[in-house]
């Protein structure tokens, strides 16, 4: 279940939660985007080629369907007021689901193109958006609809919070997928899923970002990064394709892993103590209770 390779894993507690995966659904094609609503003590998830979102129900443990057509929906996060924004990568777009469901497009296009496919997403406190834009949905009818970039490139964007104008954040990317930023905002760090690394940049007062150094590369045979999230003591947590969960140090040195029994896309923390982890992988939806607890979100000022 946990595999120790850094003293640092052990004396942070991070093995000391439940000793087995918990399996609460397992029928999706290929599962990804797992968040958990507080309000609501559930968990959606995309099951991508399904083109459906689902919603497994903490209280029951029941699963119902969320959302159907959905898009091909991938990435999901919330924005400072509980709304839902989405990665629609069918649809190429990003979205935000209102309180009473309505659907407001957020991003489709950059100057006059078409976005490739959006993957995942992240809100700023500033409410700026920032996603990814690989070209995952548009290689073939699988995830999406099979058709040429517009744009010919895959980047990272940022959505400005008061006039709504869509730049290109950080570029220089083959696959960019999982974005996070750090606990204080200072830094964004972004997965490169086809590079098989993590750069981290410093964001500047005006939003812009420094040029990016790697801060981690997937160890020899590791699989491949997807999405990361941060605990509240600044670890790192990637979710590593066939190398399960990957856990980090902030110098960047992989201390552990968590063992999976399927390819893992997706990680979320969640819970009443935000210490449960949520994992997509390949067909299920799994959980694990932890003695580790996720970063804090960070409110949205006025928005």
């Amino acid at each position: 279940m946990y595999e120790i390779l850094d003293e640092r894993f052990r004396t942070g507690r991070c093995a000391n939660g439940d000793m087995r995966l918990e399996r609460l659904y397992g029928d999706c094609r290929w599962a990804e985007g797992p968040l958990y609503l507080p309000a609501w003590r559930q968990v959606i998830w995309s099951d991508i080629p399904n083109d459906r979102m689902l919603r497994w129900d903490e209280m029951t443990g029941t699963v119902g369907v969320f959302r159907t057509s959905a898009g091909h929906s991938n990435g999901n996060t919330l924005d400072g007021q509980g709304r839902l924004i989405t990665c629609e990568q069918g649809n190429r777009r990003v979205t935000r689901t209102g309180h009473d469901g309505k659907v407001t497009v957020i991003a489709d296009r950059f100057e006059g193109r078409r976005l490739n496919s959006p993957n995942d997403a992240v809100v700023r406190s500033d409410g700026s958006i920032w996603f990814s834009d690989p070209d995952f949905g548009i290689t073939s009818d699988y995830e999406g609809h099979r058709a040429e970039s517009e744009i010919g490139a895959c980047h990272v964007y940022r959505v400005d919070p008061g006039t709504g104008e869509v730049r290109i954040a950080a570029d220089g990317f083959s696959g960019p997928n999982g974005l996070v930023f750090s606990p204080d905002e200072r830094q964004l760090y972004v997965s490169d899923t086809r590079l098989n690394r993590i750069r981290v940049f410093d964001v500047r007062d005006d939003g812009t970002l420094s040029d990016g150094e790697v801060f981690a590369e997937c160890r020899p045979g590791g699989g491949a990064f997807d999405n990361i999230r941060f605990d509240d003591a600044g670890r790192l947590w990637v979710a590593a394709c066939d190398d399960g969960v990957h856990c980090y140090a902030p110098d960047g040195t992989l201390i552990g892993r968590l063992v999976v029994p399927e390819t893992v896309s997706n990680i979320a923390f969640g819970g009443p103590k935000n210490n449960r982890l949520f994992i997509t992988a390949t067909t299920s939806l799994y959980s694990l209770v932890m003695s580790v607890t996720g970063a804090p979100r960070i409110a949205t000022e006025g928005r």
